[in-house]
């Protein structure tokens, strides 16, 4: 068998991460894997299993005329028409898909290609932009029209932001028309609820299988708890720790602004994922560390803080859950997508989204001893169970065999 994924990134995102594991996880049962990523990441273009679509200037011009018209998934041309040729030479048995938005591909070149050549595609679902005709995510704004058809969209000025034009109408009749046009396709949501909401799209028809996301656990395990009093000075304190790529009003950075102004100095704020412009901005009481990429340094970070705290307000699945669960750490998170979906099983408590009286509630009950503590030992165990990467990306192998008839 040969396989062949196309992802934004190959390894500095979650998606890319997780698609890079699941190239490994082929290659070490015997079967070739190639993996296709966008020119803006530069990462491991030379290996002979990695293929680098465009360059940053067939991203810049996507990003442009995303900018200006809302086009984006309707650039880089001259790219995608590269890609295709690669992949005749190829000649892949199964094409898997993850993220095709992100400035760096051409989805009607693309899935013409796919539909035309019949060859069998599974698409994994990380968001919700496959079948919206503007944003990845709509449950912070609660919109629905996305359900029947988009237009007028409230989200034009967020991810993939529109400065000027609102073209979401015919976006998504467009999309309607390319995606359900491959004959050939499995789509594999990565949580419960994605593909509650995957049901209710111009998607429903096809075949879909949930596979949640699973995570290193070799990387990701209990670590000496000693980060915090060693590098921060900040012994006997509370620890309450959060970590974003990039922080916002929807994954909760005024949530903790506001549960620091309820706690006293007895606690401690931990933000991972902050840069310089935002630090200056935070409160005295919330300490604030730079984006890491360093996954050891990350499971120390988990290790030592006493709760993690998820207050986004939308999101698909995230990994950050299952990363603390696996260091030992249990879970806050607001009933927010498929968040919910990770702390299951005593592993974490889940709340309304915004009620900081229950939050603030919940924190000292845990601090006070009021609620058991919940040992590093049976979270790991939830961890090696559900979130083993090994386990969770086999699925994947067993549904390429099942597709190809092995």
């Amino acid at each position: 068998m040969k396989l062949l994924q196309i992802n934004t990134s190959l390894n500095s995102t979650a998606t890319g991460k997780i698609a890079n594991q699941i190239s490994e996880m082929c290659i070490s049962n015997g079967y070739d894997s190639f993996l296709a990523f966008s020119g803006r990441y530069p990462e491991n273009n030379k290996t002979d299993n990695t293929i680098r679509i465009g360059y940053k200037f067939d991203f810049y011009w996507h990003a442009l005329i995303t900018r200006f018209f809302d086009r984006h998934g309707f650039g880089s041309i001259r790219a995608t028409k590269k890609l295709l040729k690669k992949i005749d030479n190829i000649k892949p048995d199964i094409i898997h898909l993850h993220n095709v938005h992100g400035y760096f591909i051409n989805i009607e070149i693309l899935f013409n290609y796919l539909a035309a050549t019949k060859i069998p595609v599974v698409w994994t679902l990380h968001d919700c932009w496959s079948f919206t005709g503007h944003c990845a995510h709509f449950e912070y704004i609660d919109c629905n029209k996305w359900q029947k058809s988009c237009h007028t969209c409230p989200q034009k000025s967020s991810y993939p932001a529109s400065l000027i034009v609102d073209n979401s109408k015919d976006n998504f009749v467009n999309k309607r028309r390319l995606f359900n046009s491959v004959n050939n396709l499995t789509i594999v949501p990565v949580s419960n609820w994605l593909d509650s909401k995957l049901k209710n799209s111009f998607l429903k028809n096809y075949s879909s299988k949930v596979i949640h996301n699973g995570i290193d656990l070799k990387v990701f395990k209990p670590r000496a708890q000693e980060v915090f009093e060693r590098d921060l000075n900040k012994e006997k304190k509370f620890i309450l720790l959060g970590v974003a790529s990039v922080w916002s009003k929807k994954k909760g950075l005024y949530e903790f602004i506001k549960l620091s102004k309820r706690l006293n100095e007895d606690y401690i704020i931990v933000l991972v994922g902050v840069g310089e412009k935002l630090k200056k901005k935070l409160p005295k009481n919330i300490i604030s560390i730079a984006r890491t990429s360093n996954q050891d340094e990350l499971a120390k970070l988990y290790s030592s803080a006493d709760i993690y705290l998820n207050l986004t307000f939308e999101d698909t699945y995230p990994t950050t859950n299952l990363e603390s669960i696996a260091c030992g750490t249990p879970v806050i998170t607001y009933r927010a997508g498929g968040s919910p979906e990770t702390v299951k099983d005593g592993a974490g408590f889940i709340l309304t989204p915004g009620d900081m009286d229950a939050l603030v509630g919940k924190v000292q009950e845990l601090k006070g001893s009021a609620i058991p503590a919940v040992s590093s030992k049976f979270l790991r165990e939830i961890a090696i169970e559900k979130f083993d990467k090994d386990n969770n990306f086999l699925q994947y192998l067993d549904l390429y065999k099942k597709i190809l008839g092995l």
